[in-house]
């Protein structure tokens, strides 16, 4: 589906499909989703002054900020990038500087709009390939003697029919990495120099094409593949990538909690603020230079995301503070909220490992009152330690599974029923260990 089409109630719905409650949130997404594509509707000049509004997400580990992201990232029709934080240091620090995020964002609309070229010249690209293949198949009697139509036809026919897609033949390939393998600067914080020196060396060490001997019907997706690069015109595809991701990217920044000082003028929270302070006009806006050309970031969407255990937002330098005008907050899960987590997404839990082990042959059912028993052990353990939301049913599940997924092989085919009494006895030691397993861990 494509985003440009979904209402802002289309666009919760399908976010509903994986996620469980947290309607502040998804309508926020949601709404901020639906004005791209509402500003690209209008006419200049009031299209330019219309800014998109950032949202920051505030709420307890796993709670459903990051997937929130992560089906975002699949609904929309969008370059989308999610980045860690705490994986940015000031300039002049080791490290990744926050212009990169716009570099990986742009490469990322690039790939995005060659595929979608890719699919466009696909038909073309297949019938230019049959060609090359018949002429290789083709029993050279003479290099002078013109191939007989017929021959050409009747080999066609074969190909396409699948008659030869076992015999061998003798390609020559192009080197699928058009820049030459070798290490120039490897070092963090130095991608863009790197990739601008590789591009500098392409153009004067030549590439030689390998010859391979693979089966007919690969050897047709090879030469597919390489008769749709030539007909793709890669100028009018950056040209796309960069109006695109100018336009319509998505930049989830996560753990953004993290790069928040605490008023300490030594330390980390000096590389802290330095990263706030470098990360600040690439959300207000400004022009990076990345190898497709220059960037514009003033129409990118930011969605921040982070716990806010010890530091709060107010802890964020004024400016940035000001970059972030939507605020969420995500509702801790209750036992009910776990209860539909186990069961109601289309990836719910108690479906994955359902999956998983009818393939080994064995049926696993679960009792009303076992997803209950379940939910409420994870909520309690959850509320004696550390809360960490929805991870902690990874824990409990997978411990009460233990045996069956270790034994599935050998006691398949079969169905295994899984009752309130089977998970308190899987979890007895935990439950009854709480203290010590906090201190162990």
């Amino acid at each position: 589906m494509n985003y440009k089409e979904l209402t802002p109630k289309e666009i919760v719905a399908e976010l509903n499909r994986y996620i469980v409650g947290q309607e502040k949130a998804k309508k926020a997404v949601a709404i901020a989703m639906r004005n791209r594509w509402r500003r690209q509707q209008l006419k200049d000049p009031i299209k330019e002054e219309i800014y998109p509004k950032n949202i920051l997400m505030i709420g307890p580990t796993g709670v459903g900020k990051t997937e929130i992201a992560r089906r975002l990232a699949k609904l929309s029709n969008a370059p989308f990038l999610k980045v860690e934080a705490t994986k940015f240091t000031e300039v002049g620090y080791v490290g990744r500087d926050v212009e990169s995020m716009i570099r990986d964002l742009t490469h990322i609309a690039v790939q995005m709009v060659k595929a979608e070229e890719e699919k466009r010249v696909m038909e073309k690209a297949r019938t230019l390939a049959e060609e090359r293949l018949v002429n290789l198949l083709i029993p050279s009697t003479s290099s002078k003697v013109e191939y007989d139509p017929l021959t050409k036809e009747k080999f066609l026919k074969m190909l396409r029919d699948g008659a030869l897609d076992e015999r061998y033949v003798e390609i020559e390939i192009e080197p699928s990495q058009k820049t030459p393998a070798i290490e120039i600067l490897a070092a963090s914080g130095l991608e863009e120099i790197e990739m601008q020196l590789r591009d500098m060396l392409s153009t004067f060490l030549p590439f030689r094409t390998k010859k391979r001997r693979v089966k007919v019907k690969d050897a047709l997706e090879i030469l597919t593949k390489e008769e749709a690069n030539k007909l793709i015109d890669m100028d009018k595809v950056i040209k796309e990538a960069i109006e695109r991701t100018e336009t319509s990217g998505i930049i989830f920044i996560d753990e953004i909690d993290k790069i928040a000082s605490r008023g300490e003028a030594h330390g980390p929270d000096v590389s802290r603020e330095g990263v706030q302070r470098d990360l600040l006009p690439i959300v207000e806006g400004t022009t990076v230079n990345t190898r497709y050309g220059m960037v514009k970031t003033d129409y990118i969407l930011f969605i921040g995301s982070g716990a806010f255990h010890i530091a709060k937002p107010s802890d964020l330098i004024p400016e940035l503070q000001g970059r972030f005008p939507i605020r969420v907050e995500l509702d801790p899960l209750t036992k009910e909220d776990f209860i539909r987590i186990l069961t109601e997404p289309e990836n719910a839990i108690i479906k994955q490992y359902q999956a998983l082990l009818a393939t080994e042959g064995l049926e696993l059912e679960f009792t009303k009152e076992a997803i209950e028993e379940l939910a409420q052990i994870s909520y309690e353990i959850n509320q004696r330690m550390e809360n960490i939301g929805a991870r902690r049913l990874y824990t409990v599940v997978e411990k009460v599974l233990e045996e069956i997924s270790f034994s599935a092989p050998d006691i398949a085919p079969t169905k295994v029923v899984i009752t309130p009494e089977y998970v308190r006895e899987k979890l007895e030691n935990i439950i009854s260990d709480t203290e010590l397993v906090k201190f162990i861990l």
